[in-house]
């Protein structure tokens, strides 16, 4: 197996009645399936204090990064956006991009081709209250357009931004009101069989 490196964040929030414990337990069950295989592995929980610089390096050293967070009001969490923001502003020049990618002789084209993080990948989960069905049916709330190109549509640009290719997405549904024991451990299978083939995959083509 060829030696990958993975740097996983937990986005999971601690703020009024969200815990961030859901989201902690799948960056567990990412951790004991990456890990397992044979891949090293970091973790970032935003809970945390951080060093902007000491993030960046993870970025760095990584070869896939993996993002894990629930969507509050169709958007990341707010420490989430934060660190976001403080990582990559300290990644201009080092690492993570050089500039928007557009040259003064004719700035009207290549905005969004300045990432440094060419040849790396990344991953996102996310979690929901929304119900599958709300993105899937006809005259339900988001139109038939899905978490991708719908409501993570920014998110998969700044990564992009970035440099980084977009290696999957798992989306877990209806995990307030409908968050039964039974549909945690199914999505747990699920979500597990899922790294094991997308990574599985990855390793085999590189």
């Amino acid at each position: 197996m060829i030696e990958m490196n993975i740097f996983i964040i937990n986005g999971g929030q601690k703020f009024a009645h969200s815990g961030g414990s859901f989201n902690t337990t799948i960056t567990n069950w990412t951790v004991e399936t990456l890990a397992g295989n044979g891949f090293e592995t970091r973790v970032t929980n935003i809970n945390d204090d951080f060093d902007p610089m000491v993030e960046v390096e993870n970025f760095k050293w990584a070869d896939i990064i993996v993002y894990h967070f629930p969507v509050w009001w169709f958007q990341v969490p707010n420490r989430l956006k934060r660190y976001i923001d403080e990582v990559f502003t300290a990644g201009h020049n080092n690492g993570i991009y050089k500039n928007d990618g557009r040259s003064r002789k004719n700035p009207a084209i290549n905005y969004g081709t300045g990432g440094l993080m060419q040849g790396k990948k990344y991953m996102v989960t996310s979690s929901w209250n929304a119900p599958e069905t709300a993105f899937t049916m006809e005259n339900e709330f988001f139109d038939q357009h899905s978490v991708d190109a719908g409501v993570l549509f920014g998110f998969h640009k700044m990564n992009q931004f970035a440099g980084l290719e977009h290696l999957g997405s798992f989306h877990f549904h209806d995990m307030e009101k409908g968050a039964s024991q039974e549909r945690i451990d199914n999505y747990e299978k699920e979500y597990k069989q899922y790294l094991e083939e997308v990574f599985h995959l990855e390793t085999t083509l590189n």
